[in-house]
C-alpha cells in the first residue's frame, strides 16, 4: 500500500514521520511533496527512505491514498493540479484542511472533468489530527463520504496507529478541531502556566517542567486506566478544608473553567 502526502509542513510532515514509525507503512511507501527543496531536505534528514518530490502530479500516480495536507486556501489549486491523473475507482482522497467541507472537496474534484456527467464519485475523507501524531499520540477525528465500510475501517486503523482515531459526522469536525487540534495548544498553555507557578514556588524551571509534565501525564493515565470522570479523580484529592480545594476554588474565582470553554468556542 502506497500513500502520498501533498504538503510536508507541520502537519503533513508529522503524519509522514508518524506513519514511518508505525506498522502499516514503510518509509519507502510514503511519498512526500513540498514547494521547496529546503522542506524536502528536512524530511530527508528525518528519514532517508521517504520518497520525496516537488511534482504533485507525478507523486499521486500509483498512490492508494492521497493526503492533501496544505493550507485551506491552497486546496483548490492543488486539486486542480492533480485531478486529471486521479483514479476515483482505486484511490482514496484524504483532506487535512480545516474548514474545507465535503461539498467543497467534491466540487473541486469533479468540476470540469470527465466525471461531471457520470456516476463516478471520489471517495473522500476529512481528518483532523493534532501535532502529537508525530509521536503516535494524536487525537484524530475522521469523517467519510462515498466510502465503503472497508475503506472507512482502513483510514480509521491507519490513524489509530498514530494515536486514537474517532469516526464522527462532518458537522463535528470544527468542534473536534477546537477540542483536540487547537486543544493541544490549550493543554500546553496550562502546562506552561503551571511551570511558571512552580518556579515562583521555588523550583528551577527544568525541575518545574519535569514535575508538571509527569503530573499531567499521571492525570491522563488515571482517566484512561480507570475510565473515570475527572470529578471522581478530583474528589480523591480534595479533602474538606484542604489545600487542593482552596487552590481549585481560587482558580474558579479567576474564571478557569469559563475561560477554557470560551477559548474552545472561539476556536470552533
Amino acid at each position: 500500500m502506497k500513500i502520498t502526502i501533498i504538503g510536508s509542513g507541520n502537519i503533513g510532515g508529522a503524519i509522514a514521520r508518524g506513519l514511518a514509525k508505525g506498522h502499516m507503512f514503510k518509509a519507502s511507501d510514503i511519498t512526500c511533496t513540498a514547494q521547496s527543496d529546503a522542506t524536502l531536505e528536512k524530511m530527508r534528514n528525518t528519514n532517508p527512505d521517504f520518497v520525496l518530490s516537488l511534482d504533485n502530479v507525478e507523486a499521486v500516480k500509483g498512490a492508494d491514498i492521497i493526503v492533501i495536507a496544505v493550507k485551506p486556501w491552497r486546496v483548490e489549486e492543488i486539486i486542480d493540479q492533480i485531478k486529471g491523473v486521479l483514479n476515483y475507482d482505486k484511490q482514496i482522497i484524504v483532506s487535512v484542511a480545516a474548514g474545507i467541507t465535503f461539498d467543497l472537496l467534491n466540487t473541486y474534484l469533479t468540476k470540469n472533468t470527465e466525471f461531471d456527467d457520470c456516476l463516478a464519485t471520489p471517495t473522500i475523507f476529512r481528518i483532523m489530527p493534532n501535532t502529537a501524531i508525530e509521536v503516535l499520540s494524536s487525537m484524530t477525528f475522521v469523517a467519510a463520504r462515498n466510502a465503503s465500510k472497508e475503506q472507512t475501517e482502513l483510514i480509521v486503523n491507519i490513524f489509530n496507529e498514530l494515536g486514537n482515531a474517532m469516526l464522527v459526522d462532518e458537522r463535528l469536525m470544527s468542534a473536534g478541531t477546537a477540542l483536540a487540534s487547537s486543544g493541544i495548544a490549550f493543554a500546553l498553555r496550562y502546562i506552561r502556566a503551571a511551570i511558571e507557578g512552580g518556579v515562583e514556588l521555588g523550583f528551577y524551571p527544568k525541575q518545574a517542567q519535569e514535575i508538571v509534565v509527569h503530573t499531567v501525564k499521571g492525570a491522563v493515565d488515571l482517566l484512561l486506566e480507570n475510565k473515570s470522570n475527572p470529578e471522581m479523580e478530583i474528589d480523591k484529592v480534595t479533602t474538606p478544608g484542604g489545600i487542593t480545594i482552596k487552590g481549585l476554588n481560587e482558580m474558579e474565582l479567576s474564571g478557569f473553567t469559563s475561560s477554557v470553554i470560551r477559548g474552545l468556542k472561539a476556536s470552533k
